[in-house]
């Protein structure tokens, strides 16, 4: 293991785990108005989200600051 990836908090994590925990803490209304992409707004599910954040890094960069910010939070 290198230090940059100890030193990385996503490590380890798969995008599918972040957009679930927070859409769990959250729900999908809340995380549509923190984060406003159609696929938390419009028909939200966890498959399509993923679809579409694996293809659009500025939307994955938003969800991962989130995740980030709300575990510092917690």
């Amino acid at each position: 293991m290198t230090k940059k990836n100890a030193k990385d908090p996503l490590h380890g994590l798969t995008l599918e785990t972040i957009v679930t925990e927070l859409v769990a803490h959250y729900g999908w209304e809340s995380l549509g108005q923190k984060i406003n992409i159609r696929c938390f707004t419009s028909d939200p599910s966890i498959k399509s989200s993923l679809k579409f954040l694996r293809k659009t890094p500025w939307a994955r960069k938003k969800v991962e600051a989130l995740y980030l910010s709300t575990l510092k939070a917690i």
